[in-house]
């Protein structure tokens, strides 16, 4: 089993097709993501009508929700090809909605001050998930708190910069263990520089045993533009050189190998400092 739990974020890049919707669980479990991420809102919902009076650009994205009706047949991908389902409510009644269907719950960072969102995450009782882009570290304490309070005993935070995409420089890994440190959470890392280094810096030096990253088939999804989304090849790339790492960690007892076993005997002689062993040497002797 992967240490790291990888989760691909769809967003917005499902065009409101079933079949892409599919194609992304697909491509999420063959590239060894543990878990497939949606998200569930109406942008009517999402911001103040004040908002959408004036803005044309807002009012469009309701051509990127997710119909309610995907939900069984994702839901059905997920459980034939074995990889956790979750998805992002953002209104209070879509966590009703989800909780069915969903492995996890996921908050996103621009919801964390919504205190009755967090509540109504954590009486499901199912694990929840909590990105903290733009937020105080005192912030992020008082969600860690309320979920804790309501109910919920399966939290992770990730540590997250809400730039997209975000500059390596203001990745901020150091915050990770800080936060760690304040909560006692389970820690991980919401990414949107697209760069692979951060990536396993996180993992290898901060232990966020969690990953979330955004994820476009083709470059044709409508948020692939903006430039913090990965492509299927690239991050397969960087979760194969993952796990390798660990892979290479081993168990620890310094014993031969059998990769070197053979060449023990080629070693120099402590007789005489000449290679090899004396044993060796006979037979070269015959």
């Amino acid at each position: 089993m992967n240490p790291v739990n990888f989760i691909s974020e769809v967003s917005s890049n499902h065009s409101q097709d079933l079949e892409r919707c599919l194609e992304f669980v697909r491509a999420s479990k063959e590239i060894g993501c543990g878990s497939v991420k949606f998200q569930l809102f109406k942008v009517d919902e999402l911001f103040a009508p004040e908002i959408l009076k004036k803005r044309e650009d807002i009012r469009q994205r309701k051509q990127w929700e997710l119909p309610v009706s995907f939900l069984p047949e994702i839901t059905k991908e997920c459980r034939r090809l074995e990889i956790q389902f979750s998805c992002t409510p953002f209104y209070l009644k879509a966590v009703e909605e989800l909780a069915p269907y969903v492995d996890f719950l996921k908050v996103a960072s621009y919801e964390l001050l919504w205190k009755d969102l967090l509540r109504e995450c954590a009486r499901t009782k199912k694990p929840v998930i909590l990105s903290t882009g733009m937020a105080t570290l005192e912030e992020v304490v008082d969600a860690h708190e309320t979920l804790v309070k309501a109910g919920a005993t399966d939290i992770t935070l990730l540590h997250c910069n809400s730039g997209y995409p975000t500059p390596i420089r203001d990745a901020n890994l150091n915050a990770i263990e800080t936060i760690r440190k304040a909560t006692g959470a389970k820690m991980g890392w919401s990414d949107h520089t697209v760069q692979p280094a951060v990536i396993y810096r996180a993992i290898h030096k901060f232990q966020a045993n969690t990953v979330e990253f955004h994820l476009d088939l083709d470059g044709k999804g409508d948020e692939f533009k903006t430039g913090h989304c990965w492509l299927p090849q690239a991050m397969k790339q960087v979760i194969q050189t993952v796990n390798d790492g660990f892979l290479a960690d081993g168990n620890g007892e310094k014993k031969p190998s059998p990769s070197e076993i053979d060449d023990r005997i080629w070693r120099a002689d402590p007789s005489d400092g000449l290679r090899p062993f004396l044993e060796m040497r006979e037979k070269f002797r015959e």
